[in-house]
């Protein structure tokens, strides 16, 4: 029995797979490639300059353009990736179904743990707090697609060595 056991454990193990997994291959598409990310305008996280600041689908915004926390995070991971980061602007509710619909890699905009995107999304773990003017606090995660543990992996990573640096 004992030997069955570990024949089959070994079977298992020589499958080849890895876990985490993305069905989607966000990670390896995004590594040397191009990171697809909405952001949402929400003041000190995600400022927006020039044209693009309304709910519009474009991936023509100049990264120049994408400021604030979580825009210098993105750009800040996207280099550990080697990949260029493509920017979409919009509302919340458009960056949540594009994300769900496979458009997108990445959404920010200051969004918080109690999210309503839940459903639509994956969430990062909390990398910040803030407190709002009624001194609620509020625990910063981004959005990624559903499903992809390796990328949320990687960015989850990203976020706690970061957070720790400051």
């Amino acid at each position: 029995m004992a030997g069955i056991l570990l024949a089959a454990l070994l079977l298992l193990t020589g499958c080849g797979s890895t876990f985490p997994a993305d069905p989607q291959g966000t990670l390896d598409r995004a590594r040397g490639g191009t990171l697809r990310v909405g952001a949402s305008i929400n003041g000190e996280w995600v400022r927006i300059a020039g044209p693009a600041s309304g709910d519009v689908r474009s991936g023509d915004i100049p990264t120049s353009d994408v400021q604030g926390k979580d825009a210098e995070l993105v750009r800040d991971f996207a280099a550990q990736l080697g990949a260029e980061v493509e920017w979409v602007a919009g509302t919340e509710q458009v960056l949540a179904d594009e994300l769900k619909h496979g458009g997108l890699d990445l959404v920010i905009g200051g969004l918080d743990d109690k999210t309503p995107w839940v459903t639509h999304a994956g969430l990062t773990r909390p990398y910040a707090e803030s407190r709002d003017e009624r001194g609620n606090i509020h625990k910063h995660v981004m959005l990624v697609p559903l499903g992809e543990n390796a990328f949320l992996l990687e960015l989850d990573q990203f976020l706690m060595a970061a957070k720790e640096q400051k």
